[in-house]
């Protein structure tokens, strides 16, 4: 083969390694992981300081207040009971304290 004969034959070749480009791909991608990386940033930044999150988590302080109270309320409810049933398990001393017997 002559030396014409090969730049000929260079010439007519073509880069075919195309998307087979190992640095071409590392390179894409890291880009890619780049922007999915500030993406996520952004979203975590947003998500915690947005005023829904800030109203969520007032609402959330506000219905844990709200429970609180609620079983304190059903705690003495259930001490009053408590004491209902025992003085109508056994009548005769409550009624001999009241002096009715």
């Amino acid at each position: 083969m002559t030396i014409y004969e090969y730049y000929l034959i260079k010439s007519n070749m073509k880069d075919d390694r195309g998307d087979s480009d190992l640095t071409r791909q590392i390179e894409e991608l890291k880009k890619k992981v780049r922007e999915a990386e500030g993406e996520t940033s952004l979203v975590k930044a947003i998500g915690i300081n947005s005023p829904e999150m800030k109203a969520l988590k007032k609402e959330n302080e506000e219905l844990k207040a709200q429970l609180a109270r609620a079983k304190e309320d059903h705690q003495y409810d259930n001490l009053v009971h408590k004491k209902e049933l025992e003085s109508l398990k056994n009548p005769v001393p409550n009624l001999r304290k009241k002096g009715l017997i």
